[in-house]
């Protein structure tokens, strides 16, 4: 009979637990070393810089205001860690003011050169010709100055409620006829129209030439001022509270709501400043007070505010050998020839791996569901899709069809409530029948079903993702998708349906796990039912972010157990591995490349009867406890092998991308590099390195090489690839790699064809 797992020594010791925060804000350092990175082409570390900054964005919006409103509103409570509001504020200072002082140390010696010897130049004024300085004053007077409005800010005129995330302009004037004096000195400010493009194109020589917007304004500044004279101009952005505080019990009707509390949220609490960083004192002083900031909350900045404005030139056609790679998502064997989808899915599950194999399929799942007058139903959830989404257009022409179409539409999905809102309504006005979910809780869940009659008896088609129904993410994001035709998992999609639309009573799960209704619960007893099984345990778990305090002490109960633990987290990880007698057995790793790893993937050994889970979960106290998620198993062999053994089997051999994570919360490249040898067999001899093997690029390979072989070969629901399984290791260190499969070393500069990726927008 196996052991009760033991219990974790101290479990409530902060030392166990790494800061929420601060571990986000290593994940953007990873991100922020991918921008440093010689090796990446010139426009991905462009498209880095790009994506650190509306990183930041996001979490001073959320994340800081968070912790600004827990200091003044006195609240006590700490998270795992130890560290109170105060304590986690003064830590993220240190660690932001150094991200972003490194992040325009990359742009300004690195990037910005970089882009201007391929021929983008970013012109300022005094890198103007007079033919340049005529054609920009044309375009000011026709275009910027009538929607210009300059704001004194003086006893008459209190300061304006400037708009989160607003660019603005700083302007210190005194009247022409006075001696320039500080105190006669007065400050104005003058917003930069956010309905104008930032990056204005400039005529001149080179492949583009452009000149930012504020830039152009400040130039022009003293027209805005008659009888004033412009003593300096300064550009400056504010960051507010984002986040949205809603109590449904009181909200009659959510979707007016939320509509009313996004024009409320614009005007937030400020939460940072960010500004120009060679602006008088005064000025500092001046807005800091005005925005009632500490000294902390103010970033200068030593070159264009915002980076991730200038994400459109990474799109730009005459750049793309300074791109990756060119690659195509492929589509899969069994979806490469068929009349008949629905057909193909009855046969076989299928498993596709976005974005190297093609989300379109997923598209036309929905649009022949939509087309198809068997088709009865058409049930889906929507957490994020794209604009003009193609999913939204087959919805509405299936309930123009006369099915029964209902669409979960989740209005809270962050910083995408607006067009969640205009998507609700315009399939509102199609005949879809809508529904905004259960009351407090976000479906965060990806379930379609579709019901189809053949013959005499009603047949239901499932489709599961880890990723949202959005094609414009799914072509950066690694997700996994899974058609089936199973009656059980058919129950249980439809049984979920009928939750979230319905009062129907929580069912008893036939295949699913359901949060908040126990998924927390069964991850636990999988975690701990390996902990039983001592050293023959073995974990394998693939998520963005591992906060869960009760997960983690089953994670750590395993450990002592020795269990092995391999876990690959994206982002935010608590958990600290490695700690002597603790977490001794867990190895954590994070990869950070071209494409956004997003998918949940969760493995355990089960004394051989292995079990393979994929979700749309991370192991989080907010996936758990305010989110409607759902977990599945994959029982198809062949799939379960591939996910094993294909994609977290070079998940875990990743030595180029991967980052190892340290019992102190410091992560180290795990990158290698060929070690030549000093002879075969002579004594001495120094053991070659094992060769470079990125994974993403090893994924396009493997794809790619489906894709060609096409539909013959063997193997079941699309596991054309069994490699050997990840093995059991009796102690910790790196993962050993199992597989001579490798990846050439990615060249520095490869040509790319695709267009630039949007900023990675939250998840």
């Amino acid at each position: 009979m196996a052991a009760k797992p033991p219990v974790v020594s101290d479990p409530a010791n902060a030392r166990l637990f790494i800061n929420r925060e601060l571990s986000w804000l290593g994940f953007n350092e990873r991100v922020l070393e991918e921008a440093c990175d010689p090796t990446v082409p010139l426009v991905e570390r462009l498209k880095f810089l790009c994506i650190v900054a509306s990183n930041l964005d996001e979490f001073f919006m959320v994340r800081v205001a968070g912790l600004k409103q827990q200091l003044s509103g006195n609240v006590a409570e700490t998270p795992p860690d130890g560290l109170t509001a105060a304590e986690q504020l003064a830590a993220i200072g240190i660690r932001a003011h150094a991200m972003v002082a490194e992040q325009y140390r990359a742009w300004r010696q690195d990037v910005a050169p970089g882009i201007a010897e391929a021929g983008i130049r970013l012109l300022r004024p005094q890198d103007l010709t007079p033919e340049q300085k005529s054609h920009l004053s044309a375009y000011f007077a026709r275009e910027v100055w009538p929607v210009l409005t300059p704001l004194a800010v003086d006893s008459g005129h209190p300061f304006p409620m400037l708009r989160n995330r607003s660019l603005n302009l700083a302007i210190l004037i005194h009247r022409e006829r006075e001696k320039v004096a500080r105190h006669e000195t007065m400050v104005a400010v003058v917003q930069v129209p956010s309905v104008l493009p930032r990056i204005t194109e400039v005529p001149g020589a080179g492949r583009f030439s452009f000149m930012l917007l504020e830039d152009l304004i400040a130039m022009h500044a003293g027209d805005l001022f008659p009888g004033f004279h412009v003593v300096g101009c300064s550009p400056f952005r504010v960051t507010r509270n984002f986040d949205l505080s809603i109590d449904e019990d009181e909200a009659d009707d959510l979707l007016k709501t939320i509509q009313k509390e996004l024009r409320r949220r614009e005007r937030g609490s400020a939460v940072r400043l960010e500004i120009a960083h060679d602006t008088p004192a005064e000025v500092v002083t001046f807005l800091r007070a005005a925005l009632r900031l500490e000294a902390d909350d103010v970033y200068l900045f030593d070159g264009p505010l915002h980076l991730a404005d200038f994400l459109p030139i990474c799109g730009r056609e005459d750049l793309r050998e300074y791109r990756d790679e060119p690659f195509s998502p492929q589509i899969v064997p069994p979806l490469q020839e068929y009349e008949d989808i629905f057909r193909v899915i009855a046969q076989r599950d299928i498993l596709l791996q976005h974005p190297y194999e093609s989300f379109e399929d997923v598209v036309e799942f929905i649009s022949e569901a939509a087309a198809d007058p068997n088709v009865l139903a058409i049930k889906q959830t929507l957490y994020r899709t794209s604009a003009d989404s193609p999913i939204i257009r087959s919805l509405i022409r299936a309930a123009e069809n006369g099915k029964q179409v209902t669409a979960v539409v989740e209005l809270k999905a962050r910083f995408d409530e607006a067009p969640n809102i205009q998507w609700a309504r315009t399939l509102e006005d199609a005949g879809v029948h809508v529904v905004y979910g259960l009351m407090g809780l976000k479906t965060h869940c990806k379930v379609a079903l579709v019901v189809r009659r053949e013959g005499n008896r009603i047949k239901r088609y499932v489709h599961l993702s880890t990723g949202n129904y959005n094609p414009s993410t799914a072509r950066i994001y690694g997700d996994l998708s899974y058609f089936t035709a199973r009656d059980a998992y058919a129950d249980d999609a439809g049984a979920l349906f009928n939750l979230l639309t319905g009062y129907s009573t929580p069912p008893s799960w036939k295949k699913f796990a359901v949060a908040p209704l126990g998924l927390q619960e069964r991850i636990i007893a999988l975690i701990d039912r390996e902990a039983a099984l001592g050293a023959k345990g073995r974990i394998i778990a693939k998520m963005n972010a591992l906060v869960d305090g009760p997960v983690i002490k089953a994670l750590y109960r395993a450990s002592q157990a020795g269990a092995s633990i391999d876990l690959v987290v994206r982002g935010i990880c608590c958990l600290r591995p490695g700690v002597p007698g603790i977490s001794d057995n867990i190895r954590v790793v994070s990869i950070v490349d071209r494409f956004l790893e997003h998918a949940r993937i969760f493995y355990f050994e089960n004394g051989g009867k292995r079990e393979v889970y994929l979700s749309s979960a991370d192991w989080m106290p907010r996936n758990f406890q305010r989110r409607v998620e759902a977990m599945f198993p994959i029982e198809d062999e062949g799939l379960r092998d591939r996910v094993l053994n294909e994609i977290l089997g070079i998940a875990l051999e990743d030595n180029v991308k991967a980052r190892r994570l340290g019992p102190d919360g410091v992560y180290t490249r795990t990158r290698v590099e060929p070690v030549a040898t000093n002879g075969s067999n002579g004594a001495g001899a120094k053991p070659a390195s094992p060769p470079p093997l990125r994974s993403q690029v090893r994924f396009m390979e493997l794809a790619r090489e489906k894709a060609q072989a096409g539909p013959t070969l063997p193997g079941a629901g699309g596991a054309y690839h069994v490699r050997t399984p990840p093995g059991t290791r009796a102690a910790p260190g790196p993962s050993t790699p199992t597989s001579t499969a490798s990846s050439p070393a990615p060249a520095p500069t490869p040509p790319a064809a695709a267009p630039a990726p949007p900023s990675l927008p939250p998840t």
